[in-house]
């Protein structure tokens, strides 16, 4: 890779589940597959089981997906080895892969990890794929903790669209 590439959540998702992956799209996308109105987003942001046998699935997920290391001073990022006891010593991964940028974190701010959220996750169909996504309530909630301006930013239609999408949940 020499540069970005386009996003191709499909190809990522269809590669996860190829794999046997347990994981839970959380961030702008999940957002985005429960109908929220937010502006497209380049990436897809996942939580792992962080399981030993899970990680080695995830990492061969990686590797066919060509992964590196996504850094400003490489635009195509820097290569990196990996195996799923090496994936697991850090807490966030931003990647770049032949499908676009994927970050990976094992506990996104205001949760617990991937069981706090797989305990609540719905799975959506889409891009002819099962995915399972964070609720929106746990999407709100890790945006909301996270607190970085362009989570501020789409707070307000997160919340508008809860209320839409889920009148029973509100107080």
């Amino acid at each position: 890779m020499t540069g970005p590439v386009d996003f191709d959540a499909a190809t990522i998702i269809a590669t996860l589940n190829r794999h046997g992956v347990r994981y839970v799209v959380i961030g702008a996308l999940a957002a985005q597959l429960h109908g929220a109105p937010i502006p497209r987003t380049r990436d897809i942001d996942i939580t792992p089981a962080a399981t030993d046998d899970n990680l080695g699935r995830l990492s061969a997920a990686l590797h066919e997906l060509g992964a590196r290391i996504r850094t400003v001073d490489v635009p195509g990022g820097l290569p990196f080895d990996h195996d799923g006891a090496s994936l697991s010593r850090a807490g966030i991964w931003n990647l770049t892969t032949s499908s676009g940028e994927f970050d990976i974190s094992f506990v996104p701010s205001g949760t617990q990890g991937y069981e706090d959220l797989a305990r609540r996750a719905v799975v959506i169909e889409s891009y002819g794929q099962l995915v399972p996504v964070a609720d929106f309530d746990d999407v709100i909630r890790s945006k909301e903790a996270a607190g970085r301006p362009k989570d501020i930013l789409h707070l307000p239609i997160l919340l508008q669209t809860s209320q839409r999408l889920y009148p029973e949940r509100q107080q």
